[in-house]
């Protein structure tokens, strides 16, 4: 008979047991049937052994036990390089996601990058790379590149601004293969890939591919004949965005820009084409003409900053109006005369789906403001900017019949304005406006006390971002009714500069200011460059500002650049 503390021996003599042993006696008799082995595994029927294993049953238990302890160390493994990967982002200031590697302006290095490269075995989940404006990485992609057989699954990398070169691109080509879930690639600003090397890149890419980013690149015409082969290749391709490449263009009768615009046909899919500043040309114009009608899903197509349109627009607007899912359309800057401008506002009753239309910068824009109101659909319409159009009093009215819809109104370098703001800022409907822009309007003291006066009504309740910048001729009581008005609680952007080589003393006017920082909870950014304070206002009003990490801009004379506060230097442009 056995105790609860003691069991007899052979001998008949009762032993002590320790107390490990009694826990340990209890645990095996509270295991479960399913977990004791059956006894079947040790005597067989007809058979005289009595629990002997068989060969094979040991040899299973010992691979067993391998396989366990080989899976244990795997994960050990794992365990520890995800721990290298957390130290390695911790000291980047960056916190660990298995899916998402976002290490954009971290001041990477060579060395940084061959590390980052080493840890990739330990994110077999990542989907997205994003190691953008890193300059110090350029010329060593090949430490990344390398490595990326260990994460096949990756469908958005982004290399914006890395000083990459032709090497840099080679390298990232011949890694492709192992990436062909890829999305989304962005190589902009990286003037060093165009030519050669990103010519075998592109013909690497694969067809789930829907987004590739390559602005200011310095693409050449034989990149041009590159990229049109590769659009006909990827089906499901929906933005193609090569801005800022001024040479893209060029011999369009030699191939090069007439082979991308042919292609873009085939590209069933495409929702944005973005071609600003390429150097386009009525030719090309006339070349894109013939695949918008293969287009129906573009919704935004960018040709602004391309001065050498001017007089043949008409060779595009002649195709607009297949696209009737356009919802954007950039012109600003164009040089666009007042035929391109009739031609326009022709197709516009077509654009059923038009909300954006930019011809700012324009400057015979201003004499079509009133048929350009008349034929767009107002009530959907959420941007018309028409800074430096040079604004007549007639079509600053015009304008008006527009604003009651838009989500931004920008007249800025539009003299007119000056005294005439009321006929804007009346036509304001309450929680609609997001963006006023009034920079360089000549604007007086009557026009900031109409706008603290509509401020009051509750018409800009919704606003973001105020730019009242380079409107010297306010003066101090202008200023201090528009803070002391309040209204504005959703502002998060206000910009209040002067010109260039003036000043002026904000004293008068900084306490209104001070007082309605409280009813400015969303404030995040204030720029008063040049203008003067003196150092008892500029330490309240640093005091109050770093209290809400807002962003102050301000440098109080241009002479002296030392400022500790944080500054930007702002160009007029052409008036």
């Amino acid at each position: 008979m056995e105790s609860a503390d003691g069991q007899r021996g052979r001998d008949g003599s009762s032993q002590r047991r320790s107390p490990l042993d009694v826990i340990m006696s209890q645990i095996r008799r509270k295991r479960t049937a399913s977990d004791r082995k059956p006894l079947g595994r040790f005597l067989s029927r007809g058979s005289d052994r009595t629990g002997i294993p068989e060969d094979g049953e040991t040899e299973g238990r010992e691979e067993r036990g391998h396989g366990s302890g080989v899976a244990e160390a795997a994960e050990n493994e794992r365990d520890v390089g995800w721990g290298r990967v957390c130290i390695f982002l911790q000291r980047l200031g960056k916190k660990a996601d298995s899916r998402s590697l976002s290490l954009a302006h971290c001041d990477l290095t060579a060395t940084d990058l061959l590390e980052l490269a080493t840890l990739l075995q330990f994110l077999p989940q990542l989907e997205e790379v994003n190691v953008s404006w890193n300059e110090l990485i350029g010329g060593c992609l090949n430490a990344l590149t390398s490595h990326l057989h260990h994460v096949g699954g990756i469908r958005t990398l982004r290399l914006c601004s890395c000083r990459l070169n032709a090497d840099d691109a080679t390298a990232l080509g011949e890694a492709l293969s192992c990436v062909p879930l890829l999305e989304v690639l962005d190589l902009s600003w990286n003037g060093g890939v165009g030519g050669g090397g990103l010519q075998s890149l592109l013909g690497k890419l694969h067809p789930p591919l829907r987004e590739i980013h390559l602005v200011a690149c310095q693409l050449t015409a034989a990149d041009a004949t590159a990229l049109g082969q590769m659009v006909s290749a990827l089906p499901a391709l929906t933005v193609l965005d090569v801005s800022c490449n001024p040479e893209l263009a060029q011999e369009v009768d030699d191939g090069g820009f007439r082979e991308l615009a042919a292609s873009l046909s085939h590209a069933a899919s495409l929702a944005v084409l973005r071609l600003q500043a390429c150097g386009l040309t009525p030719d090309c114009l006339q070349a894109l003409g013939g695949s918008l009608r293969c287009l129906p899903s573009v919704q935004e197509l960018d040709l602004s900053c391309n001065k050498s349109l001017a007089g043949g627009l008409n060779r595009l607007t002649l195709h607009l109006a297949h696209l009737t899912h356009l919802e954007s359309l950039d012109l600003h800057l164009c040089c666009l005369t007042h035929t391109d401008l009739e031609a326009l506002v022709q197709v516009l009753p077509s654009l059923t789906a038009l909300t954006e239309l930019d011809v700012s910068s324009n400057k015979e824009a201003g004499g079509v403001v009133h048929p350009l109101v008349s034929t767009l659909p107002l009530t959907q319409m959420r941007r018309l900017p028409l800074n430096s159009c040079s604004l007549s009093e007639e079509s600053l009215t015009a304008l008006a019949l527009a604003v009651p819809y838009l989500r931004s109104v920008d007249v800025s370098w539009c003299k007119v304005v000056g005294g005439r703001s009321a006929l804007l800022l009346d036509a304001l409907q309450p929680s609609v406006l997001l963006e006023l822009r009034l920079s360089s309007c000549e604007l007086c003291t009557d026009d900031l006390r109409y706008l603290a006066a509509v401020c009051r009504r509750g018409c800009l309740s919704s606003l973001r971002v105020l730019d009242l910048s380079y409107n010297g001729s306010v003066g101090d009581d202008g200023w201090s009714a528009l803070f002391a008005a309040g209204g504005l609680a959703s502002l998060e952007d206000v910009d209040l500069s002067l010109r260039p080589s003036t000043s002026a003393s904000c004293s008068a006017w900084l306490p209104a200011l001070l007082c309605a920082l409280p009813r400015l909870p969303a404030l995040a950014r204030l720029a008063v460059q040049r203008w003067t304070m003196g150092s008892q206002d500029q330490q309240q009003l640093n005091h109050c500002l770093r209290k809400r990490s807002v962003l102050l801009e301000w440098e109080p004379d241009i002479k002296d650049a030392t400022s500790s506060c944080k500054a930007t230097n702002q160009e007029s442009p052409e008036e």
